[in-house]
């Protein structure tokens, strides 16, 4: 496993090739990045000039979000899936195995039964066309009660859910774990240790701030890994080690107080609250 870099995680805009400057000088191994603004970049050039990137800092790509709105209008969602076959191949040629998304945990349009439905017939061809390319789909599930409360229909939140739907997408999907939503979402430390390599596509790491109950947590108020010790990141990096995991590790604290730092005081902060650790 490595340390990787999401800029926007901690306040940071940057562009592809910022993001792989910032990573080399603090430390990280790998950044995620946008597939479509790396496509576009290749308008002008060519994917061997994204490549030659990654040579000159080297870096490699940790994950890519996919662009397609899995639960919105169903016109919009086929023009995103044509795309996303352009961008999966392109994104073979980078060598950037790694795509992510993630689930919201609640509908107020559609019951538990009928929204699997709709993730189903939705994702499953962007599954396909990711497996055609190489690629394997992370998906995050979203733990945090305080989310699901007061909203009419509760949906995927937690580990053994999501992997149940990742068995029905297809071989290549497999999980964002998150360790928050691990903790907020009440998945136990035996599914931790039986996941395998193959069913961890990507990780982020973080804390949660002190004295609030796990089930009043709010999910966007996190901590940098280690910070407050809620979360034992040190045993979560552990297991993973244990069953092979060779994919990015991402600090995502969503922490106002990095976000307010200036940007090379923001990149060191993240970068030794993971190098302790890993």
């Amino acid at each position: 496993m490595f340390m990787n870099l999401n800029a926007g995680a901690i306040g940071i805009r940057a562009t592809l090739s910022e993001a792989l400057e910032m990573a080399q000088a603090h430390g990280f191994g790998g950044v995620d990045f946008s597939i479509v603004e790396a496509f576009n970049m290749a308008k002008t050039a060519s994917p061997d000039d994204v490549k030659d990137l990654l040579i000159r800092t080297g870096c490699t790509f940790g994950g890519w979000g996919v662009p397609v709105n899995f639960r919105g209008d169903e016109q919009k969602w086929k023009e995103e899936i044509g795309w996303l076959r352009q961008y999966a191949a392109f994104a073979q040629k980078l060598g950037a195995e790694r795509a992510l998304t993630g689930v919201m945990p609640f509908s107020d349009d559609l019951p538990w039964e009928e929204n699997y439905a709709l993730h189903v017939k939705r994702m499953k061809p962007a599954v396909e066309i990711l497996q055609d390319h190489g690629c394997r789909l992370g998906i995050e599930f979203i733990g945090p009660k305080t989310l699901r409360t007061g909203k009419k229909y509760e949906f995927i939140y937690n580990m053994a859910d999501m992997l149940g739907l990742c068995a029905d997408l297809g071989p290549n999907a497999g999980l964002l774990l998150d360790l928050w939503h691990w903790y907020t979402s009440h998945s136990t430390e035996e599914q931790l240790r039986s996941l395998t390599n193959g069913q961890v596509v990507a990780v982020h790491v973080n804390d949660a701030p002190v004295g609030i109950p796990v089930d009043e947590q709010l999910d966007l108020v996190r901590c940098l890994p280690g910070e407050t010790g809620v979360l034992d990141i040190d045993w979560f990096i552990g297991v993973l080690a244990g069953i092979g995991y060779d994919g990015p590790v991402t600090p995502e604290p969503f922490s106002k107080r990095v976000n307010a730092m200036a940007p090379q005081d923001a990149l060191r902060a993240t970068a030794d609250s993971l190098k302790k650790w890993m």
